[in-house]
């Protein structure tokens, strides 16, 4: 029998994003996690938030490890996971009303990405979001172009040097992003192991 993808971060981080997700995503209800990784957050996070509506997505290759966290824990408020790859799409909709999504949630994945699917990942944003949503990211970043840790300096050339195209972003570049998308940021938070939770809101639109 095939186990689980089983990452010992997840178990580590969720209990202080969670803190986070609460806060924000209280009166949410359709949460689009991007890069769902093994499954274990949308599982802990959708037990934890049952008035959410939370949909898994990911690259195909890790699609069937997430189906096996959400087929044991049998969920109401979990879907299917879907197929997201965000340098290419498409990008999922939202299975009720106008077929947005009114919170994104996102963690350990901006540094794995290289800068141009970066900016794909929140050009992709900008047209499936509600008028009103909530975007959290979680990760490490640096600040005025400098480590926050040296354990940063050390992760980030572990990252380099397995794939030169990744690397720990700076979050006023990745602010610059989410601005030009309408998303205004609510929170900076600090979060254990020298990681953050950006948190944005996304203005609504003129009548």
């Amino acid at each position: 029998m095939t186990e689980r993808p089983h990452s010992p971060s997840c178990d580590r981080n969720r209990e202080p994003i969670l803190e986070v997700l609460q806060r924000h995503f209280q009166d949410r209800h359709r949460v689009l996690e991007i890069g769902s990784g093994t499954g274990q957050h949308a599982v802990y996070f959708a037990a934890a938030m049952p008035w959410l509506q939370w949909q898994c997505s990911d690259r195909a290759e890790n699609l069937p490890g997430i189906r096996m966290w959400l087929d044991e824990a049998q969920l109401t408020n979990t879907s299917l996971p879907v197929e997201l790859d965000v340098a290419t799409g498409p990008w999922p909709r939202a299975g009720a009303g106008d077929g947005h999504f009114d919170a994104v949630f996102s963690a350990n994945t901006l540094h794995i990405m290289g800068w141009p699917v970066v900016e794909a990942f929140f050009a992709g944003l900008d047209g499936m979001l509600a008028d009103d949503a909530i975007v959290v990211v979680y990760g490490p970043f640096n600040y005025g172009g400098a480590y926050t840790s040296d354990s940063n300096r050390d992760f980030d050339a572990w990252l380099k040097a397995r794939d030169p195209r990744s690397g720990i972003r700076d979050a006023e570049a990745v602010n610059a992003l989410a601005a030009g998308i309408a998303l205004q940021m609510v929170e900076d938070v600090a979060m254990p192991a020298n990681n953050r939770c950006l948190v944005w809101r996304r203005a609504p639109t003129a009548p």
